[in-house]
């Protein structure tokens, strides 16, 4: 008995141990299996943006160069294609009209519901990808990048339900932090810059909403952001800042772009939120909403009147213009960044998919080069032109932090921080005295109330709902919504 007693105890306490280390195993493999599935989608999420970059470089060179050969050409190209991108938006796709980040926003804001799935579901994702293509091949002048936000969360939410459905669901994660994740990863990607999607999903996605900022997800945005890295190599997205900080009077130059970028930035982000019905004499308003194809045929008879008198500089994203803007080579034309403002404007008000954000940072950087001939050779105009490009994004969104870290990330300006910081933050709050709601969440509003019909036509009886009458909540134009007297979401 006494020989047996030390063997019992040593396999009990023997297989104690193997139950422990069992039961660690599998704690591990499922955290190890959440943490490979979430980097999974994370790489989706890159993939699809660097797909998505690579097509707008493509729709860009094919615009150039019909705008060299023909620069007649836009003349037709712009109100019929934009009518016609306006026509397959309402008939196919009517929730990626526009940026794309409002419907991320308002998504994120709401309970599970019908109306809250068609905001960043796969379907509107893969139109919003063509029909951005085909704005930026036309000539209009947007971005891909707020398309990418929203693309990227359709993307992760629709990585994450498939699954689910495969019965190896993310644990731990609700839907929110799937869309949250998937959004910022996009904007991380779109731009190659990764620490600037953490702040845009901490500074923009976050606000207002009930978000929970755990380790993985974030460690998802950083992903998608370091995997375009690693494919596409380190290279900021408009050449690395060559110049330093003004020796004199720095601070009085930082708060002169963040005053003309602040009132110029808050007016665009004014016209943007109340459309173009808030702007016409009475008489003509229920025209305008009722007519949204015409409205964008006339839009981009106003772009290409704005590409005649820019000499086609205000077409696309811009981007090539504010390159060399930064690297010392102002555009030659006068007043492009107001041009490109309207031009900008004007593109968003037709209500076809496209973002702001590198049409913003590019009016950002002619606002710049004009102060920079202002002042002549008392500073390096290159300094007030990467200055302009945050403070006109910051006024433009609200959003001066992720305004300051995108640009320092897309031009390789790291000295720079401070002083784009503190040109973002003064530029914000001369935006706001023109209003006190960010665009994009005005714009989210919108959407909400969009979703909220919906849902309504859903849950409505179907004696009182006729085929025409329940496809009018989906069907109805952005334009109608965002006129409707011009009021905040």
């Amino acid at each position: 008995m006494s020989i047996l007693f030390p063997l019992r105890q040593a396999y009990s306490s023997l297989r104690q141990a193997a139950r422990r280390k069992t039961r660690q195993l599998r704690r591990l493999s499922r955290k190890t299996l959440q943490l490979t599935l979430l980097l999974g989608g994370s790489a989706l999420v890159a993939l699809v943006s660097l797909g998505f970059a690579r097509l707008a470089d493509l729709a860009l060179h094919l615009n150039g160069s019909w705008m060299a050969r023909w620069p007649w050409l836009g003349w037709i190209l712009l109100p019929f294609g934009m009518a016609l991108i306006r026509w397959l938006t309402m008939r196919f796709a009517p929730n990626s009209a526009g940026s794309g980040i409002p419907q991320v926003i308002a998504s994120l804001s709401l309970p599970p519901s019908p109306g809250r799935r068609q905001l960043t579901s796969l379907a509107q994702a893969v139109w919003k990808i063509p029909l951005t293509f085909a704005g930026l091949m036309f000539g209009a002048s947007i971005g891909r990048e707020g398309p990418s936000v929203q693309v990227g969360a359709a993307v992760m939410l629709a990585w994450g339900s498939f699954w689910q459905r495969m019965g190896v669901p993310l644990k731990g994660f609700q839907v929110n932090e799937l869309i949250a994740a998937g959004a910022a990863g996009g904007l991380a990607a779109a731009f190659n810059a990764p620490l600037a999607g953490v702040i845009f999903a901490i500074e923009e996605l976050g606000r207002g909403t009930a978000l929970r900022w755990h380790r993985l997800v974030l460690i998802g945005v950083l992903a998608s952001g370091f995997l375009v890295v690693a494919l596409v190599g380190n290279n900021p997205y408009f050449g690395t800042f060559s110049g330093h900080a003004l020796n004199k009077n720095m601070l009085l130059w930082t708060l002169t772009c963040g005053l003309a970028c602040g009132i110029l930035g808050g007016l665009f982000s004014q016209l943007l939120g109340k459309g173009p019905a808030s702007f016409a004499p009475a008489r003509w308003r229920n025209w305008i909403r009722r007519h949204p194809v015409c409205l964008a045929f006339i839009m981009g008879l106003a772009v290409a009147v704005l590409g005649l008198l820019t000499h086609n500089s205000v077409y696309g994203t811009g981007y090539a213009h504010a390159s060399e803007a930064l690297a010392g080579h102002p555009p030659e034309v006068p007043g492009f960044g107001v041009g490109k403002l309207l031009a900008t404007v004007a593109s968003y008000w037709a209500g076809i998919p496209g973002g702001i954000f590198t049409p913003a940072l590019t009016a950002g950087a002619g606002i710049g080069a004009q102060l920079g001939e202002l002042a002549g050779a008392a500073v390096d105009p290159r300094v007030l032109v990467l200055i302009s490009m945050a403070a006109f994004l910051a006024a433009a969104t609200q959003a001066p932090l992720t305004a300051s870290v995108v640009v320092m990330e897309m031009t390789g300006s790291q000295p720079m921080l401070f002083w784009l910081l503190v040109g973002s933050l003064f530029a914000s709050i001369v935006s706001r005295q023109f209003g006190p709601h960010a665009f994009y969440h005005n714009a989210a509003g919108r959407y909400r109330h969009r979703a909220h019909e919906y849902n309504q036509s859903m849950k409505a009886p179907a004696s009182n709902t006729p085929a025409v009458r329940t496809g009018a909540a989906t069907d109805r134009s952005v334009d109608e919504l965002r006129a409707d007297s011009g009021k905040p979401g």
